[in-house]
């Protein structure tokens, strides 16, 4: 069976190319039995009816999309659903790139492919610990979360806690009893150290 996959995420998209009613008239040209159509945003991969289409396809069959955008947001993302899908003996073909599938030819474009994801992997992974080394040299730097609350509202919370208990204070300040518990922790030993 040969299933085609259409998919847009914004209205803009029905004026750029991308739209259903063009996706459907390619996936048709290029022998589709039978399309599935969503609107529905590609950064999320619980598409329902992608997710459905996923799920009905069998060894033997084929899924074509017109490009890869239209069933991932990614090459990472996109190339870990292509290798699912061929290695459950399923082809995937991709208009603007071929066919995937197990032969040769698809291995050779498949490792250019995964190549390139795990290349922009590597990428994100060093302009994080750029942005982090950058980030570092800036005067009051932080590393981790920002702090929810000021050194004042803890005082002023832990004063609280004199007269009413951690339940009481933590639904007077919305601070949790865990970060009251731990800075009166740490009251105490400053004042015995």
């Amino acid at each position: 069976m040969i299933y085609g996959y259409a998919r847009v995420s914004t209205k803009g998209q029905e004026t750029n190319g991308n739209s259903l009613e063009s996706q459907v008239g390619l996936l048709k040209s290029s022998g589709c039995q039978e399309i599935i159509e969503e609107s529905y945003t590609g950064t999320k991969t619980d598409r329902p009816k992608f997710k459905e289409l996923i799920n009905k396809l069998q060894e033997g069959d084929m899924l074509v999309v017109t490009k890869l955008d239209r069933f991932a947001r990614t090459t990472i993302q996109g190339s870990t659903i292509v290798e699912e899908l061929i290695n459950k003996g399923i082809k995937v073909y991709i208009l603007n790139m071929g066919i995937l599938d197990n032969t040769p030819s698809s291995t050779l474009i498949r490792t250019i492919f995964f190549a390139f994801a795990q290349f922009e992997r590597e990428m994100i992974v060093e302009r994080t610990q750029e942005g982090k080394a950058i980030a570092k040299t800036k005067p009051g730097f932080k590393e981790g979360r920002p702090k929810q609350f000021t050194q004042t509202q803890i005082d002023m919370a832990l004063d609280l806690l004199k007269d009413y208990s951690y339940t009481q204070v933590e639904k007077m300040t919305k601070i949790s009893k865990a970060t009251l518990t731990r800075e009166m922790r740490k009251r105490k030993a400053k004042n015995e150290g």
